[in-house]
C-alpha cells in the first residue's frame, strides 16, 4: 500500500515519524510524498501548546477530506493523541486508527485492521527512514522529561526522562554516517541530562564515542537545560574536534520570582554564571535561547528585567512565544490577569530589541572566513545557500548566501568570506 505521512511539531516528533515510515517501508509498503497518491494517510500530531494543537486538528480535518474524496484510510498518532485520545475519538469518526505514543511498540497489532495482511517486521526492529536532507540528521538520545516546569505538558505526554543506551545510539549514528550524514544533531527534551535517569550523567561519554565516527564534520547539541551545563562538560566538549560551540539554552525568563513559579531550577545568577563559563571556554560560542512572555503575574518591572538581561547577555539567536495555558499543569490554575494585547506588545518590544542585537552580533563576522555546509544552489541567482556552524537546521536560524565559480554538491563543506550581513543571514563568496 502507498503511505503518505504529515509530521507536525518538533524535531523529536520528526524522529518518531522517521521510525514510523521506516516500519511501513520494512513491511514493504511504498512511501509517497504526494498525499493524493496515498492509500493510507498518517498524521503525527503535536500537542505541546494551543497553536500546535489547533494545527494538528486542522491537519486531521484536511486529510479527512482527502479520505472522503478518494476512499483512503486515515491514521492519527503522536502527542495530541497521547493526551486527548478519549476526547478526540468520538468527535472525529473519520479517523480509522488512533495511536498513542505508548502504543508504538504495539503498532503491528494496531495496524492489522487498517493494512492488508499482518506486518512482517516488529516496530522498533527497523531502521529509520531519514526525511531530512541526506547530509543532516537528528539523533534523539532520550525520551520524556523529569524537570516538571510548571507550564509544560511534556511530562504529561512523554513521561519522565528515559535515556537510550549509548551502544544503540552509537550504532544508529554509525548507520547515519555510512549513509552520508555530515551533521549530527543531538536532541532530547533536556539533552544535558542524558543518562542521569540511570544514575550518572553520560553526555560527555556519548559525545566522545560519537566524535570517533568517520564521516561527521559537525556534532551539534540542542535543548540544553542551563543548570545542567558545567565547566567539566564544557572543557570535555572543547577537546572534541567535531562538537561545535553552539549552545541552545532555553532560559525562559530573567526574573527569579517568575523562574521559581515556573519551577525552573536555578536562578538568574546561575544562568549568568553558566553563560560566562561558556564564553570563557568558547570565546566563539553561539548562544541561542527561548523565552516566555506573559507568564501569569508577570509585571512590567519583571518584563523590564527580562529586557535588561537580553541587552546585557546579547544572545546570538533568540526566540520567544506568548505563554500558553495548558490543562493539568500547575501554571494552568495561576491567575492570568495580563491582557493578551499586552502580551503581544511585550513580545513585539522584546523581538525589536533582539533584532538590533542580532544585527550587531552579525556585523562582527564581516571579513571572517567561515566554514559553510552547502545546502542548495539557486540557478537563477547563481548563488548557493548553506549554513555555518552558527545556524541549526531547524529553519529558526539564518542562512549563508554565497557566490562561487565552482560546482558544489549539497553536503559539501567549503570556506566563505563574509562580506555583508543582515540580522539573520550572511552573504559572501567562496575563498579559493
Amino acid at each position: 500500500m502507498r503511505i503518505g505521512l504529515v509530521s507536525l511539531g518538533c524535531s523529536k516528533n520528526l524522529v518518531d515519524s522517521e521510525n514510523i515510515l521506516g516500519w511501513f517501508k520494512a513491511n514493504e509498503h511504498t512511501i509517497v510524498t504526494n498525499l493524493k497518491d496515498a492509500d493510507i494517510l498518517v498524521v503525527n500530531t503535536c500537542g505541546f501548546i494551543e497553536p500546535a494543537k489547533k494545527e494538528s486538528i486542522d491537519t486531521i480535518l484536511e486529510l479527512a477530506r482527502y479520505k472522503e474524496d478518494q476512499c483512503k484510510k486515515l491514521i492519527v498518532m503522536g502527542c495530541l493523541v497521547q493526551r486527548y485520545k478519549d476526547e478526540l475519538q468520538p468527535a472525529l469518526p473519520e479517523v480509522d486508527a488512533w495511536v498513542r505514543i505508548q502504543d508504538y511498540p504495539q503498532l503491528d497489532s494496531l495496524m492489522e485492521g487498517v493494512l492488508d495482511g499482518p506486518s512482517k517486521v516488529v516496530y522498533g526492529k527497523q531502521e529509520r527512514l531519514q526525511t531530512t536532507a541526506p547530509y543532516t540528521a537528528y539523533l534523539k538520545v532520550a525520551e520524556g522529561c523529569s524537570n516538571r516546569c510548571s507550564y509544560c505538558a511534556i511530562p504529561l505526554i512523554r513521561g519522565n526522562m528515559n535515556s537510550y543506551p549509548i551502544d544503540g545510539l552509537v550504532k544508529e549514528a554509525q548507520r547515519l554516517a555510512q549513509k552520508g550524514v555530515k551533521e549530527l544533531v543531538l536532541i532530547a527534551q533536556d539533552t544535558t541530562r542524558y543518562g542521569e535517569d540511570g544514575g550518572q550523567n553520560q553526555l560527555l561519554p556519548l559525545l566522545q564515542a560519537l566524535n570517533t565516527i568517520d564521516g561527521f564534520i559537525w556534532i551539534r547539541l540542542l535543548y540544553l537545560y542551563p543548570n545542567a551545563v558545567n565547566k567539566d562538560l564544557l572543557i570535555g566538549m572543547k577537546a572534541l574536534a567535531k562538537v561545535i560551540p553552539y549552545f541552545d539554552i532555553p532560559i525562559q525568563h530573567a526574573d527569579n520570582d517568575l523562574l521559581r513559579r515556573m519551577n525552573r531550577k536555578g536562578t538568574i545568577e546561575d544562568i549568568r554564571s553558566v553563560i560566562s563559563d561558556i564564553r570563557e571556554v568558547y570565546p566563539e560560542a553561539v548562544l541561542r535561547t527561548t523565552l516566555i512572555v506573559g507568564f501569569p503575574g508577570e509585571t512590567e518591572a519583571q518584563f523590564q528585567s527580562l529586557l535588561d538581561f537580553v541587552q546585557e547577555i546579547k544572545f546570538d539567536r533568540l526566540g520567544a512565544f506568548i505563554y500558553s495555558p495548558e490543562e493539568d499543569t500547575p501554571a494552568y490554575d495561576m491567575a492570568d490577569d495580563i491582557p493578551y494585547s499586552e502580551k503581544e506588545e511585550r513580545l513585539h518590544r522584546l523581538m525589536q530589541i533582539q533584532e538590533i542585537i542580532s544585527e550587531e552580533k552579525m556585523r562582527s563576522h564581516v571579513g571572517e572566513v567561515v566554514d559553510v555546509l552547502v545546502e542548495k544552489r539557486d540557478r537563477k541567482q547563481l548563488t548557493y545557500h548553506g549554513r555555518s556552524f552558527h545556524s541549526a537546521p531547524d529553519d529558526i536560524d539564518g542562512e549563508v548566501f554565497f557566490t562561487s565559480q565552482q560546482l558544489h554538491k549539497p553536503g559539501s563543506l567549503i570556506k566563505v568570506k563574509v562580506e555583508s550581513v543582515s540580522a539573520f543571514d550572511m552573504q559572501g563568496s567562496e575563498v579559493e
